[in-house]
């Protein structure tokens, strides 16, 4: 794609012939022969790449690259300066500035300057198609529910996404989908074109788990040998989402409080403060006011934390949820499986409402999989669910799952063909967002006949 280029410099020649160059590499170019004008046009262009002499009339190279750097911190600034002044080249590139030429120099040395800079806009282009992508896919209308518990929450994150600098701390059961609901709040936030990192804080050991966060200075310890930024360094400006938060050791709770509190930290091994910008989300399935009375966890640290608590129902009490939850999990292994898969019987459809979903979505998506790669494609029925989910046969948990009518003399309860029937027709309208021709699609009969089973319900 083409890049626009600003070239600053108060000799008419240098402007005429770098504008040549960078013409003929497909840029378009704007010029200008004083700080003052160049900002002005910066400020009406917003090139992506700017070409900045040191030594100007008015204000100066260095002066002008602090003005674009504050207005904008990703800006690729080139400084070009005489060889006396390589020093103020140097403090240039302290201030932010991707790189300097020394005049004169060679078109070469200008085309491998610019070559590099363009793999870093092209890089930032994929980087700005992938955040896209990513924000489609995590927006939070794409999260299916029904249940009010769940909606009501969700109402709540979108409320917090809005409020960039606000912790949010998440609480859910192991595969309830804290991380989904992490990316749903950071693509909805201000800081959506910033990055997100994350990080399982019960996966590594403490030691790793610092240097992870933090970084290092070289020599901080035996195989250490060139510094690394870390998680916080490379996500300022975004958001950070740690999981399983309640697993962090008490040194590691007081440096990330310390960075929620003042914004700073230090390397491990080093000696200067770095200061950052983050958004915290932080999520765990363990009941930290527990760890906190225990001592496990600070308190100061828990209450910085829970400026907005948002907790996600377990699957087993969202089961009005569970059936359109998989055929959205259906829809997408069909996409990424190249599958054809057309929905669940009614027989598949109770026992995945009646099962108790120990793992939740997670353990719901695994066994969609799993039985999507098994089986031959069109419906899925009873008999094609793994053993573990058919050989439960709660009724209890049947019985509040869907109504049910009393056809036994003794009392006992039992489900009706009709009334599963129906409540399958009300879960997929309900998925499908009340689309009855795709509902059809799904229950693998015509629309007529659909509308004909509407219409009698209704009379019944």
């Amino acid at each position: 794609m083409p890049y626009c280029a600003l070239i600053i410099d108060d000799e008419e020649l240098t402007l005429h012939t770098i504008s040549r160059g960078l013409r003929q590499d497909g840029f378009e170019v704007f010029t200008a022969l004083s700080g003052e004008e160049g900002l002005k046009i910066f400020q009406d262009e917003n090139p992506d790449l700017i070409l900045l002499d040191i030594v100007l009339p008015g204000i100066d190279g260095v002066e002008v690259l602090r003005q674009i750097k504050r207005a904008s911190p990703t800006a690729i600034v080139i400084m070009m300066s005489a060889y006396h002044l390589v020093e103020r080249a140097v403090e240039a590139m302290k201030l932010g500035a991707f790189d300097y030429l020394v005049k004169p120099f060679h078109l070469d040395d200008m085309t491998n300057i610019l070559h590099r800079a363009a793999e870093v806009l092209a890089l930032r282009v994929r980087v700005r198609d992938s955040v896209e992508s990513e924000k489609g896919r995590y927006d939070f209308g794409h999260i299916v529910t029904h249940n009010p518990a769940t909606i009501k929450m969700l109402e709540v994150a979108r409320k917090a996404a809005e409020a960039d600098h606000t912790t949010i701390l998440i609480l859910g059961e192991s595969g309830t989908g804290k991380g989904v609901l992490a990316k749903a709040i950071h693509y909805a936030s201000p800081r959506t074109s910033m990055p997100l990192l994350e990080l399982n804080c019960a996966a590594l050991p403490d030691a790793l788990l610092e240097s992870e966060l933090f970084g290092y200075e070289p020599g901080a310890f035996t195989d250490a040998r060139r510094r690394k930024e870390g998680l916080l360094e490379r996500a300022s400006g975004g958001t950070v989402f740690l999981d399983e938060i309640g697993n962090m050791s008490a040194s590691v709770q007081a440096k990330i409080l310390r960075v929620l509190e003042e914004g700073t930290f230090m390397r491990l091994g080093g000696t200067s403060t770095i200061k950052v910008n983050i958004r915290l989300i932080a999520a765990t399935n363990d009941q930290l006011k527990n760890a906190v009375s225990q001592g496990r966890f600070r308190e100061d640290l828990y209450y910085r934390i829970n400026v907005v608590q948002l907790e996600i129902p377990p699957l087993r009490e969202r089961k009005e949820d569970i059936v359109a939850l998989a055929l959205e999990i259906l829809l997408q292994f069909n996409r990424e499986l190249r599958k054809n898969f057309t929905g669940f019987s009614p027989g598949a459809a109770d026992l995945l409402v009646q099962y108790p979903w120990p793992g939740n979505i997670r353990e719901l998506r695994n066994v969609i999989e799993r039985t999507m790669i098994l089986n031959a494609e069109g419906e899925i029925d009873s008999c094609h669910l793994p053993e573990e989910i058919r050989d439960q046969r709660d009724e209890k948990k049947n019985s509040e799952a869907f109504s049910s009518v009393d056809i036994s003399p003794t009392g006992d309860q039992f489900l009706s063909l009709r009334a599963l029937e129906d409540n399958y027709i009300e879960q997929v309208l309900a998925a499908t967002g009340n689309n009855k021709t795709q509902a059809a699609r799904i229950l693998g009969i015509h629309p007529t006949s659909l509308q004909r089973r509407l219409k009698v319900k209704e009379l019944d």
